[in-house]
């Protein structure tokens, strides 16, 4: 116990100083000094300015990070695969074809990114209804249908985009993924369903380690495999959805931030949960961080800095697959 809560406390620490540093630095170069000052009421006003604009931008990055890491962790439980991810269940190409539809043919232009949640969420649905159908491995029939609406989503994104340029010009800044840009009305507007999600995945935890066991070690213990499988998809569905509304598609994090997670958490799926909710936003904000001062006064939006960052534990996971085997 006190090796875990010094583990805790060490990814507490280092969530809390992301959270620092993403009010803190940015392209208008300010200080820890300057965020103090704002605290006290005693910066100058275009500093307080400055910083203040940075609040939204950080809780948003909080709330994503939450979201994709554990709906990553969730994704790889629930179908036993450590190279599983939220883009698995077609959210990111139904947000992704909602945002187009809406503006190819609803003439939507910034109010495009509302239609991204309920895109994402018909998508999982749609993925979980014909991997629930048929014969087979349920994880199987899970995997074919996320690739199958994700392939028929992303060719219907591209050719409306290539045939309409004025699409692609709003489609595009989009598509990246980034944590500017957005208030705290972005925030409130997805957090009830991200709050769904969290939830659902908090009740999980014990059975996600019975089904760790394989589905008849589980079924011979009392659970229901099938149920817990369902709920972790459905809270997995829910969390990148609002994650994906919110800031846009934004790769690796609920791939890399699991593998990192189980590192002080273990083999326990709800300490992988709890460290996969503090990792994540800590790695999306020192990423978004690193967006804003590599190319400073200009900024690298964060799904490229992330990508960067994932690749390498991509990697990383798969050399420890090939050691286990």
């Amino acid at each position: 116990m006190t090796r875990f809560l010094t583990k805790l406390i060490v990814a507490l620490a280092v969530l809390a100083g992301a959270m620092l540093a993403s009010i803190a630095f940015g392209s208008h170069p300010t200080s820890f000094g300057d965020v103090l000052d704002v605290l006290s009421s005693t910066a100058d006003p275009n500093v307080a300015t400055v910083i203040e604009s940075r609040y939204p931008r950080t809780a948003l990055g909080v709330l994503a990070g939450v979201c994709l890491a554990v709906a990553g962790t969730l994704m790889q439980g629930v179908t036993r695969n450590p190279l599983a991810d939220p883009g698995l269940l077609g959210v990111t190409a139904g947000a992704s074809a909602a945002i187009v539809t809406s503006i190819a043919f609803l003439g939507m232009s910034g109010d495009a990114v509302w239609w991204a949640l309920p895109g994402g969420l018909l998508a999982g649905l749609l993925v979980h209804v014909i991997g629930s159908s048929g014969g087979g491995s349920g994880v199987a029939r899970l995997v074919l249908a996320g690739a199958v609406v994700s392939a028929v989503l992303t060719a219907y994104v591209q050719a409306v985009t290539l045939s309409l340029p004025k699409v692609f010009d709003s489609y595009r800044y989009w598509v990246v993924g980034a944590l500017g840009g957005r208030g705290f009305d972005v925030l409130t507007s997805v957090l009830p369903v991200a709050v769904a999600g969290l939830l659902l995945a908090a009740v999980l935890g014990s059975g996600l380690n019975t089904l760790a066991l394989g589905e008849e070690s589980a079924a011979a213990l009392g659970a229901n495999p099938g149920l817990t499988r369902a709920l972790g998809m459905l809270a997995a569905v829910l969390l990148s959805t609002a994650a994906t509304a919110a800031v846009g598609p934004i790769a690796f994090v609920g791939l890399a931030v699991p593998h990192i997670a189980r590192w002080p958490a273990g083999s326990d799926s709800r300490a992988q949960l709890l460290f996969s909710a503090l990792v994540g936003p800590a790695l999306l904000l020192l990423a978004d961080v690193v967006g804003r001062l590599v190319l400073a006064p200009t900024e690298l939006m964060v799904g490229v800095v992330t990508a960067f960052v994932g690749a390498p534990a991509l990697l990383l996971a798969v050399r420890r697959m090939k050691a286990a085997a």
